[in-house]
């Protein structure tokens, strides 16, 4: 009897090895699980050939740690840079329908794969419409007849976004949702500032400023009816792609305008309404459209705003795209206010920028979307739609037709997903930094081909993540003050790693 009850409690011991490995430590509970995960470094491997899609590995830590070897990448816990929030995907309402053509089984192995944080990548913000986006079924917002007493969310809303994103609760609760118009109701829009003659087209035209108060408790209305359905707004902007007029539904409002906006009326609004949502501004181009003949004097719209103190106070942050200009924008408007937040709300792949080809964009949308902008300052990353299907839509007229989703859902079974460049880069960040992570330094091994964001969670645990351009295989040795490991990286791949110290 002793003799089995050895084995079943050996077997029960390499249960819990295997089980608890890069969980994350939420309570004194769980102290145990720090003893376990204390063994090993969890790591996860994504090559551009695909021979590797981001495959969970486990390696021990080196018997002596040597922080001398020129190899070496040293993690500097007292240089910190910013707390992050989280890594996602829009549930835009195309999204949500191509999710719900899916037999319920294969949705919910699927979604628990991308947003559980025990055993999945750990997604941890969404962006949805507030109202139609151009991967809507339909062209709407959430008061479509004139007044705020006909305000209701639409079936848009209840049929599609909602019912996934309640799944997606039930899988992770703590998950963070961002909301963006792409224009208000028709009924508020007009031609220009200077004629305000009525507007009645989704595409193009401006916030009239009589409606401005109105306006800005349609955002309460929608957060608080939101929050009805059991989720939360944590975070909003005013417009997205502000600088755009052309999009199937879009609303030019330049800097000025938001200012105003923010100042007199929505931040206000918020404020009397006791919501706590936060405002981010902007939600365009690095480049701020330039060339265009209204764009001209949108160059660094945030700054512009920022000086304004009465708007100043309501604004957590600017929010960027990357369909035009360079990511070092980011860091000249980190320099420029470095008290103000910034996250990165949007990026596609596309037939344009060669979006199936796997081996060039999962490098290549490594480097400038996710370490690129985190190593930049940005708190959130947040790509475009998380699921489009094979035909890449539905789309509205006149939106994007040329874009792909991080997956692409086969339309003829609505079963077989493949995933995309953008599903990786997304999961090889959410799978190790979680929401509260603060961005350390590293000193040491300094290679061109090898670019990397290290990281100390609110739970202890270290994160690395790597993206190694070479051709040539690279064997590093990390070591964070008490311990080491070695690791060869793939060439041409990614690699993401979490200990416990």
């Amino acid at each position: 009897m002793n003799i089995l009850k050895y084995t079943f409690t050996l077997f029960l011991s390499i249960i819990v090895l295997f089980s608890c490995s890069g969980s994350r430590i939420s309570n004194k509970d769980e102290i145990d699980d720090i003893t376990v995960n204390d063994k090993v470094v969890t790591v996860y491997v994504t090559t551009n050939t695909r021979s590797l899609e981001f495959v969970k590995q486990e390696i021990p830590f080196s018997e002596k740690a040597d922080n001398m070897s020129p190899l070496t990448i040293n993690l500097i816990a007292n240089q910190t840079y910013q707390i992050m929030d989280g890594f996602g995907a829009a549930i835009t309402g195309s999204t949500a329908y191509n999710l719900l053509q899916m037999q319920k089984l294969d949705r919910d192995k699927f979604l628990n794969e991308t947003f559980s944080e025990k055993g999945g990548a750990g997604y941890s913000y969404v962006r949805i419409a507030i109202g139609c986006s151009d991967f809507s079924l339909s062209e709407y917002t959430c008061c479509d007849k004139e007044g705020l007493e006909n305000f209701a969310l639409q079936s848009e809303e209840l049929e599609y976004v909602i019912p996934i994103l309640k799944e997606i609760l039930t899988i992770n609760p703590n998950i963070k949702v961002m909301g963006s118009p792409w224009t208000a109701p028709l009924w508020m829009k007009v031609n220009n500032l200077k004629d305000l003659r009525a507007y009645n087209s989704w595409t193009s035209g401006q916030l009239n400023p009589k409606y401005y108060q109105d306006y800005a408790v349609y955002f309460v209305k929608w957060i608080k009816a939101m929050q009805d359905h059991g989720i939360k707004i944590y975070s909003i902007t005013p417009q997205n792609e502000p600088l755009n007029r052309g999009n199937s539904a879009s609303m030019f409002m330049g800097w000025k305008e938001q200012n105003e906006f923010v100042k007199t009326a929505l931040g206000p609004q918020f404020k009397n309404a006791g919501v706590t949502t936060k405002i981010y501004l902007y939600d365009h181009n690095y480049d701020y459209d330039r060339g265009k003949e209204d764009t001209k004097d949108q160059t660094q719209f945030p700054l512009k705003i920022y000086k304004d103190v009465e708007t100043s106070q309501y604004v957590a942050g600017a929010a960027y795209h990357n369909y035009g200009g360079s990511k070092d924008e980011l860091l000249d408007i980190h320099h420029a206010n470095s008290e103000k937040e910034l996250i990165f709300t949007e990026t596609s792949i596309g037939t344009w920028n060669d979006g199936h080809n796997f081996q060039q964009r999962l490098i290549d949308d490594m480097e400038e979307i996710a370490l690129g902008t985190i190593n930049n300052w940005c708190k959130a990353v947040i790509v475009w739609n998380l699921m489009l299907d094979t035909e890449r839509g539905p789309f509205r007229p006149g939106g994007c037709d040329v874009c792909y989703g991080a997956v692409d859902l086969n339309k003829v079974d609505y079963k077989t997903i493949t995933r995309n460049s953008h599903y990786f880069i997304i999961s090889h960040l959410s799978s190790v930094v979680k929401p509260e992570a603060l961005r350390i330094g590293t000193s040491g091994y300094k290679d061109m081909e090898l670019i990397h964001s290290a990281f100390k969670n609110a739970d202890g645990s270290y994160a690395l993540v790597i993206l190694n351009k070479s051709s040539k295989l690279k064997k590093i040795n990390v070591y964070d003050g008490t311990k080491s490991f070695t690791h060869e990286i793939p060439a041409q791949s990614v690699v993401s790693y979490r200990w416990f110290n």
